[in-house]
């Protein structure tokens, strides 16, 4: 279960260096071997490969109906593997989708990853933190 939120850079050829604190993981489940894709929020999803073949067979059943979902998540998913520094390679056109060219926020979410550009991200934080709870929290005392 992957969970926490990290500041990163991506360097200049768009790497990320993936936190420590996640990388033991990713090696033994899935040896370091990741797939990212499109998330229709505006960042990027990233799966070690097990959870992304779960994912895969759930949105290849989709009607033709999602057809367009299909296309996002499938057809823009790019397997890659980290290299002995523990960096995965981030497809130019994955961060051109999700605005990201420096400074990123990672976030774990259970069993993925989202990479947003970390101005969009606190941008959509502070707004959704300015909005009203969502009725699925009202039996949560906070």
């Amino acid at each position: 279960m992957f969970q926490g939120a990290s500041s990163l850079v991506l360097d200049a050829k768009g790497r990320l260096s993936v936190p420590t604190r996640h990388r033991d993981v990713l090696l033994a489940t899935a040896a370091g071997q990741l797939t990212i894709t499109k998330h229709p929020h505006g960042c990027l999803m990233i799966f070690p490969r097990p959870e992304w073949e779960a994912f895969r067979q759930r949105i290849a059943q989709l009607p033709m109906s999602a057809q367009w979902w299909k296309r996002i998540f499938l057809g823009n998913a790019q397997d890659v593997e980290m290299d002995a520094q523990g960096r995965v390679l981030i497809a130019p056109e994955l961060r051109n989708a999700a605005g990201i060219t420096k400074e990123a926020m990672l976030l774990g979410m259970g069993n993925h990853f989202e990479l947003w550009d970390a101005a969009t991200y606190a941008a959509q934080e502070a707004e959704a933190m300015r909005g009203e709870m969502p009725d699925a929290f009202k039996d949560f005392s906070f």
